[in-house]
């Protein structure tokens, strides 16, 4: 019995890896640092164990539910891109370090991908309900809306709007996660800050990678429709909104913040995103813009620590 247990088991974590990479595990724990950093910088000290719990489960389940609904609704667009262009295994990039679309490459079946996506929907829907009714319906909007975005793909290049708001819900729900009656202004800059930060640092990049691909397919994406020069242009503006805003972020809270922690939040993005931004710029290559798009998903975590930090020395 244990012979066959042990047998079973790498075919059993193989299989595990697959559903992992259908939601880009590795990217969405990353990710999952938004929220936190939201929730810490909003209260300046860490939420009850029980919301904290909850919120862990319901922002991982959430992360999983959403980046898989992703690859459900494009399963076609993904499957007519292997055949022609060949999409499977993509070096360098954070979204794809396991596998790259595993049911468009045949790993998982539709049906398994689904069943996936809606067992950890639900698991997200409890666990928004139990932290607050408002945060389910936050999510229910984030899965409408990134169904929305991924329907726009050959529509319109005005689905970066869609994306934008979909990174930042996550976030706005775990600010309601801890507190029924958050500051409006707080709300609204956090969600403007990190509104920039992904169509500066991630949407825009990331799609740029694809720029070769989704201009054969007729994608209405912003690298297609506005080119190499514009589209940068518009990377950096966008990091520089979020930089601004970030300020406005630990200025709004609900608790003091010394000077320190926005400069650091600043200093980190102009080593984050502003720098790559400028490379990108310059070089106007998709390794660069991957290169951006790799360190911007890491500005979030950054953040978090810098909440943490000063959550740790108030005491």
């Amino acid at each position: 019995m244990t012979l066959i247990s042990s047998n079973r088991l790498p075919r059993i974590l193989s299989r595990l890896k697959l559903f992992l990479a259908l939601s880009r595990t590795p990217h969405g724990m990353i990710d999952m640092a938004t929220p936190a950093f939201a929730a810490l910088v909003w209260l300046g000290h860490p939420p009850s164990i029980f919301v904290t719990f909850l919120g862990i489960l319901v922002t991982f389940a959430g992360y999983t539910a959403v980046y898989a609904l992703n690859d459900v609704v494009d399963f076609r667009h993904d499957r007519e891109k292997l055949q022609k262009e060949g999409i499977c295994v993509t070096a360098g990039d954070l979204d794809a370090v396991l596998v790259r679309h595993p049911m468009a490459c045949g790993f998982l079946t539709f049906r398994q991908g689904l069943m996936w996506t809606a067992i950890w929907a639900t698991v997200a829907i409890i666990c928004a309900y139990l932290l607050n009714p408002v945060c389910l319906w936050i999510f229910a909007a984030g899965c409408l809306l990134e169904t929305a975005y991924c329907l726009m793909w050959r529509v319109s290049h005005y689905r970066v709007l869609v994306s934008g708001a979909v990174k930042t819900l996550g976030a706005v729900a775990a600010v309601f996660a801890v507190d029924r009656s958050p500051s409006l202004a707080f709300v609204t800059v956090l969600f403007l800050c990190l509104f920039f930060w992904e169509i500066g640092g991630q949407n825009i990049p990331n799609d740029w990678t694809d720029i070769g691909p989704d201009a054969r397919f007729g994608a209405k994406t912003i690298p297609v429709l506005l080119g190499p020069q514009r589209s940068a242009l518009l990377i950096i503006g966008s990091i520089l909104m979020a930089l601004l805003l970030i300020v406005a972020v630990f200025r709004c809270s609900s608790a003091p913040y010394a000077a320190a922690y926005p400069f650091a939040a600043v200093s980190a993005g102009i080593f984050l995103l502003l720098i790559p931004a400028l490379r990108l710029w310059n070089f106007q290559s998709c390794q660069e813009a991957m290169n951006l798009f790799n360190k911007a998903s890491y500005y979030p975590l950054i953040l978090m620590i810098i909440a943490l930090t000063r959550a740790l020395v108030q005491g």
